[in-house]
């Protein structure tokens, strides 16, 4: 029985070391860096024929932004020239593009006659 003791206090088990905890995470990110999809800014253009009523309403109607934000973004176009209504994937920003595109003119102008106008831009990296 010695002897059986002996011979299994000598035997080699072959461990295989897992890699560290970062290592493995990090290598995931770097997946997770490639896989992500860039975004794009849905942008709306100031004009002369639309109100703040108008943009106000179509930013609640259509991206659910508080009053206080879509006064804001309103704010911005007025002033800017253009502001930011939405920053998402490639896809989405091209539906909210397309649903100013045919939200329809300002009833409060006579002279609207059709949706404010509406672009998508790539975020800057």
């Amino acid at each position: 029985m010695d002897d059986a003791v002996e011979q299994s206090s000598n035997s080699v088990i072959a461990v295989e070391v897992a890699p560290p905890e970062t290592q493995r995470g990090r290598q995931l990110k770097r997946k997770e860096r490639t896989k992500q999809e860039p975004n794009y800014h849905v942008i709306i253009w100031n004009d002369e024929v639309h109100t703040y009523e108008y943009v106000i309403e179509l930013l609640m109607q259509l991206f659910s932004h508080s009053l206080e934000k879509a006064y804001q973004i309103t704010k911005e176009v007025d002033k800017a020239g253009k502001g930011i209504a939405w920053t998402c994937h490639m896809e989405l920003a091209e539906l909210k593009r397309d649903q100013i595109l045919a939200y329809g003119p300002d009833w409060r102008m006579a002279q609207s006659k059709s949706s404010i106008r509406a672009t998508i831009e790539p975020v800057p990296e």
